[in-house]
């Protein structure tokens, strides 16, 4: 009994761990890029390693709040009220960050376009994952249904 609850302690565990990498990676993509056409915008030609090892630092973070606090909005089933001002607070301490952490030369108007591509991306991610669901729902159905000819035929 034990054994088992540890068991399936580590499976939870991994797959928050699992979840949280999913988030940064894709998070840390969209800061990136960003960061990279602001870059761009500039003349500048090459990016801060301290500036990316920041970002990638933030977003693993912002996972693990994301799961564990804010109930994974943006993988919910509905983008409501809740979801969206998840999403603001989300965007809106990526934006601090970037701020005091001097990403786009602590211009506030960048920071705030910034803030808002965040949302956009946060919108586009949940519509994603939605799709994903969905696509995953009609494929384990298939199977279902596969699985349940199989046995009339084998009864």
């Amino acid at each position: 009994m034990h054994k088992q609850k540890r068991g399936e302690r580590f499976r939870k565990y991994l797959n928050t761990e699992v979840q949280v990498e999913y988030k940064a990676c894709l998070y840390f993509f969209c800061i990136l890029f960003f960061y990279c056409c602001y870059l761009l915008f500039q003349k500048v030609y090459a990016a801060s390693i301290l500036h990316m090892a920041e970002m990638i630092f933030c977003t693993y973070a912002m996972g693990y709040v994301q799961i564990c606090l804010l109930g994974n909005f943006d993988e919910a089933e509905r983008f409501g009220i809740k979801e969206l001002l998840s999403a603001m607070g989300c965007a809106a301490v990526y934006a601090f960050l970037s701020y005091a952490c001097g990403w786009f030369d602590k211009k506030i108007g960048v920071t705030i376009g910034f803030a808002a591509f965040l949302l956009i991306g946060y919108g586009c991610l949940f519509l994603v994952n939605r799709i994903k669901r969905g696509a995953e729902t009609r494929e384990l159905n298939a199977m279902l249904e596969a699985y349940k000819k199989d046995e009339k035929r084998r009864d």
